[in-house]
């Protein structure tokens, strides 16, 4: 998977975004969940609880009920009004996050596998005549980005803040294995890896 440090959102016009299945909306949850993300890693607290706050009504909006981008929203706003100083809500916030994603299976079961350009004819005919084989290979990578993310957001408590470096490496990681296409495999990605949890 590729991806850097340069945010490829400003790049896409409405039309790319319709053709490849995402909406307007897909985007900017990912800006602000990104930027809450980073305004942590930097120690700006206002800013994180602002955008994260934003990522929580696009998706409450924008959404279904077991998309875990709405898991991650519910977290990350609930770490951030913790780490504002206002816990109140913060356990019931939580709650919702896990259920989101113990909820997301059917989400995760509807994904398209991504197709990916490969060097030659012939690496793309394999594709395509073993489509169930390369369509299971990436469920079960799916699976194992939503079981990590689980464990990360069982692991947070109310009273368990997340560091600045703690967001620096959510940050990082989501920066260098982010997909360059816009996918279904991206938006799953952003959940997870732009979770702020331990």
């Amino acid at each position: 998977m590729s991806g850097g440090p340069i945010l490829a959102a400003e790049n896409w016009s409405p039309t790319e975004l319709l053709a490849s299945g995402w909406a307007e909306a897909d985007l900017a949850w990912e800006q602000a969940a990104e930027t809450a993300v980073e305004a942590v890693a930097q120690g700006d607290i206002a800013r994180a609880k602002d955008e994260a706050g934003s990522a929580l009504r696009l998706a409450r909006e924008s959404f279904e009920a077991i998309d875990p981008r709405l898991g991650t929203a519910l977290a990350n706003f609930a770490v951030c009004l913790g780490l504002a100083g206002n816990a109140e809500g913060t356990a019931r916030l939580l709650g919702e996050a896990r259920d989101v994603w113990a909820g997301a299976g059917p989400w995760i079961a509807r994904m398209d596998a991504p197709r990916v350009a490969r060097s030659s004819l012939f690496h793309m005919r394999m594709e395509l005549r073993h489509r169930d084989t390369y369509r299971a290979r990436w469920q079960q990578r799916w699976a194992e980005i939503a079981a990590e993310a689980k464990v990360r957001l069982d692991a947070l408590t109310e009273s368990a803040a997340v560091t600045g470096d703690a967001a620096r490496e959510a940050l990082a990681r989501w920066r260098r294995e982010r997909p360059a296409m816009l996918n279904d495999t991206r938006k799953l990605m952003a959940a997870a890896f732009l979770l702020l949890a331990p």
